[in-house]
């Protein structure tokens, strides 16, 4: 493993705090009970004329990595939710420092937890935008504190996903199982990640050692944990879709090259999640659109949260 200095994964992630933080965000860990503690980012000055706003990461690195361009903007120059919205951007359990010693795993727990986190800050009204994993989160956020969470944003996140949806991904993939996917340990595992995740191709090129460097300093942390939060789902285990009807104003947000979530789970999924759904589709993106095209995306969320219930 390559120390810090040589690692670009390293200097890239302390540039992403520096983003954070310039954006009026800083750092902190609170123990929200249940022997659980969450990290998160949230704003140094606390503006409570400004609505909040919840962003929610999914499976790989954590958040800094994966919601940078909807916190600071497009190449850094602006910050895009932060001038308008109260921001809270939390680890969820097993990544980064956030951890428990409870034995739950589901995703229901991961909402539980964001929830109390939220409480536990005197956050009393909320909107949520989940990603992936993160969207099954913010949808049980939403179903179970509808008296909270004003709007809900699901991107990318297959919450009607079924057993076959699951077996049929690992083999477009060509592993053996779920996890070698979400949580790859060589080079080959990665690149077959990001040959489903993203629509470009230009990972192809990417040397081995790079690859290498990326998954020691993202992927490994809390590998056997994980694999327990990906056992530990409710959803996809069989082939039978149990959705509750959230109340609030939901916006699914898809990419059209999406394939761990093909885009015909998103349209079957706008018929279940809610009365008042609406499903934005961003071209020529995968499972990725916040950061393979950040700019539209980030106006659609921002259309979205910003129009009158």
């Amino acid at each position: 493993m390559a120390p810090s200095f040589l690692s670009f994964a390293s200097l890239y992630s302390f540039y992403l705090r520096h983003c954070f933080t310039s954006s009026g965000l800083s750092q902190k860990s609170i123990d929200v009970g249940d022997e659980t503690i969450i990290h998160f980012w949230a704003p140094t000055q606390l503006r409570q004329s400004k609505p909040n706003l919840v962003f929610i990461h999914g499976f790989g690195p954590v958040s800094l990595w994966q919601w940078r361009q909807q916190v600071v903007g497009l190449e850094g120059e602006v910050q895009f939710f932060a001038p308008d919205f109260n921001l809270y951007v939390p680890d969820l359990i097993f990544f980064g420092d956030s951890t428990t010693k409870s034995s739950e795993r589901s995703e229901i727990f991961q909402a539980e937890s964001v929830a109390k986190l939220l409480e536990t800050l005197g956050v009393e009204k909320y909107s949520v935008v989940g990603t992936s994993y993160g969207g099954f989160v913010s949808y049980h956020i939403a179903r179970m504190f509808p008296e909270r969470v004003e709007k809900v944003v699901v991107a990318s996140s297959g919450v009607n996903m079924k057993k076959k949806n699951n077996e049929e991904l690992v083999k477009k993939a060509k592993l053996e199982k779920i996890d070698d996917l979400m949580l790859p340990q060589k080079p080959s595992d990665l690149r077959a990640l990001l040959g489903v995740a993203v629509s470009k191709r230009s990972f192809l090129m990417i040397p081995d050692f790079f690859l290498n460097d990326f998954i020691n300093k993202l992927f490994a942390e809390n590998r056997n944990k994980k694999v327990e939060l990906l056992s530990g789902l409710t959803i996809g285990h069989d082939d039978a879709v149990n959705i509750s009807p959230l109340q609030q104003d939901v916006l699914l947000v898809w990419g059209d090259k999406d394939q761990v979530f093909p885009l015909e789970m998103a349209k079957d999924l706008q018929g279940l999640i809610g009365k008042n759904v609406k499903l934005e589709i961003v071209k020529d993106t995968s499972h990725v659109p916040q950061i393979e095209n950040a700019a539209e995306f980030n106006k659609i969320i921002k259309n979205f949260l910003s129009a009158s219930p």
